[in-house]
């Protein structure tokens, strides 16, 4: 039984009830999980290769747009490209459809969860687009956009406080996701029912791990571009920065290993979550 909020204008109301048509077909869910799929894909291509430098076997750090380049230039990426921008629309119109209705048999989400669920959804339809970009060859660009965008924005009246409220929204993210990872509010969203001793215990390792490296680089992200903003400097950082930033601290290669392996464990987790997500 869905539930609609009374006091919802028309064009709401309309929106809400598209949405339920759509988040009843099969094909819908079939989309949201191949989005998990090509989720996975894109952390597991920047885990592998920072991982790669790491330990010195000549990889890079690069940010998912990076990781989307580099599936293009794999045999038969024109072909894998697709498939991965098809599953990040997946994922993204899943995401908006939570904004609108809520998650679970009651749509009990709060406001926050519906309105983290549309910067997803924002998140990763940019994201498909920019493989939809690459796909047409007009996205070959190298990564570091942010800071690109960064040194725009702090050009604009009130730059500075805008880059500064990303930054901050980055944090809160950053914050968002250790917590998840270490309450393991995720196990929530899972059939752990129908998962074994040992693939529940896998599960929860890995997605525990992912989270909380998820939280250290966007943490990283956040706290850079409030730098840019205080300094008023127009060098910010993305993901690629700041794993980059990790490198060179002391103990620079270990660090970046231990958060490069949390990637690819967010990745595993999001394989996994393919199959055992509540749609």
């Amino acid at each position: 039984m869905s539930v609609r909020n009374p006091a919802a204008t028309t064009p709401v109301r309309r929106a809400q009830a598209t949405a339920e048509g759509v988040e009843r077909t099969s094909a819908f869910e079939v989309l949201t999980r191949a989005g998990f799929v090509a989720r996975g894909v894109v952390y597991g291509v920047i885990g592998i290769l920072a991982i790669k430098l790491a330990i010195g076997a000549g990889g890079k750090t690069t940010d998912q747009s990076g990781a989307l380049r580099t599936i293009a230039h794999q045999p038969f990426g024109k072909v894998l490209l697709v498939l991965v921008a098809t599953g990040l629309a997946g994922y993204a119109l899943w995401r908006l459809v939570h904004a609108l209705l809520g998650h679970g048999p009651e749509r009990s989400d709060s406001g926050f969860d519906r309105l983290a669920a549309l910067g997803s959804a924002i998140s990763y339809g940019a994201i498909c687009a920019i493989a939809v970009e690459i796909l047409l060859g007009s996205g070959s660009g190298t990564s570091g956009q942010e800071s690109k965008a960064t040194a725009g924005v702090l050009g604009w009246p009130g730059g500075t406080w805008l880059v500064g409220i990303a930054g901050a929204l980055f944090i809160g993210i950053a914050l968002y996701q250790g917590i998840r990872g270490l309450t393991q509010d995720f196990l929530k969203d899972a059939k752990t029912e129908k998962m074994s001793d040992a693939t529940r215990k896998s599960y929860k390792l890995v997605a525990t791990y992912g989270h909380l490296a998820r939280a250290v680089v966007f943490g990283l992200v956040g706290a850079f571009m409030i730098k840019a903003a205080v300094d008023f400097q127009t060098e910010s950082v993305g993901l690629d920065g700041a794993l980059a930033k990790l490198e060179h601290q002391p103990y620079g290669s270990p660090l970046l290993g231990i958060v490069a392996a949390g990637l690819i464990a967010f990745a595993l987790y999001s394989l996994a979550d393919a199959r055992y997500r509540r749609i």
